[in-house]
């Protein structure tokens, strides 16, 4: 095989070796790649080092105190980054086929309503228990960083972020709905002058909806103090409940919200929280990740939902 000039023998490679660089690569630090393989930093050193001269080239320089892979190191992580995840996806399927139930992993935004998620989900669990669901929720960085790892079989997130800045991840957005400002007691000025009257419980500014939020105040002129920012939706309605401020949600839950004896101050749709799902590229993708791709959402997030409907008759 010939590539820069080199002319490089694969019938001996040693695949130990590849694997160390590959992790390396991947966590962004020989420290971190030797902690996920519990290896001293010394031994990935030395494994790379034997690979560098199994291949006549070298594989990273060093940037400050960082390390970056050279040309000959980046077209080696990606043929690697093929390799080992192929490898990843086929112990996946294994694992699939041993089990009665088809364990399906999703990781879940914090920044996301607990509610509309259980409601994505719903529709492609099936009631035979032919699926077992685990959930894993966390940031939306730490939850691209579980995909790329093979931890999960998707993400549900309020962007989608990692898919442009990681080829391998493919996203799709599902819906979106405007937002719903509610309060534990009424305030006798209208929308939106009325969020000027009480302190504000609202998402982190950085999660999408957070954003969006700080850049409609600036737009409408409004003077807002806020409480709180909170990276977990369900914490920040919790605040709002006990009467510690003004809070947002989504608006086709917002019969959901003033059936608790909540005030609903207004509505917009200039705001709009996304719902997105990102998946790996996989040669085999799982079931319930292929279902939810065909399973259109639009009544769901236009609040024409029927169970979202048979709850509005319930409470009116």
């Amino acid at each position: 095989m010939a590539f820069l000039g080199l002319v490089i023998d694969m019938q001996h490679l040693n695949y130990n070796h590849l694997y160390y660089f590959w992790m390396v690569q991947k966590k962004g630090s020989v420290t971190k790649a030797a902690e996920a393989l519990c290896l001293a930093p010394q031994t990935i050193t030395g494994q790379i080092r034997a690979l560098e001269e199994r291949l006549k080239g070298t594989l990273f320089k060093r940037v400050g105190r960082n390390l970056v892979a050279t040309e000959l190191g980046e077209l080696v992580f990606r043929y690697a980054d093929k390799m080992f995840s192929l490898s990843y996806e086929m112990l996946d399927l294994l694992n699939y086929q041993k089990d009665k139930s088809l364990l399906f992993e999703v990781g879940i935004a914090d920044a996301l309503s607990k509610a509309l998620v259980s409601r994505v989900l719903l529709t492609v669990i099936p009631d035979d228990s032919s699926v077992h669901l685990a959930c894993y929720e966390s940031t939306h960085e730490s939850l691209i960083e579980r995909l790329r790892e093979h931890k999960l079989d998707m993400i549900l997130s309020d962007c989608a972020g990692g898919s442009l800045k990681f080829p391998e991840i493919l996203s799709k957005k599902l819906g979106e709905c405007g937002v719903s400002f509610f309060s534990a007691e009424t305030i006798p000025v209208p929308f939106p002058a009325c969020l000027e009257q009480r302190k504000l419980l609202i998402p982190g500014k950085r999660t999408s909806l957070g954003q969006q939020l700080h850049g409609w105040f600036a737009e409408k002129n409004l003077n807002v103090s806020i409480l709180g920012e909170f990276d977990d939706a369900e914490m920040m309605k919790a605040f709002g409940y006990f009467n510690r401020g003004i809070f947002v949600a989504p608006s086709i839950y917002r019969h959901d919200i003033l059936s608790q004896g909540m005030v609903l101050l207004g509505e917009t749709t200039d705001i709009k929280e996304e719902y997105h799902v990102m998946f790996a590229e996989r040669m085999i993708q799982h079931p319930a990740v292929k279902s939810l791709l065909a399973t259109d959402f639009s009544d769901l997030f236009a609040g024409r939902d029927l169970q979202v409907q048979d709850f509005e008759n319930r409470i009116s």
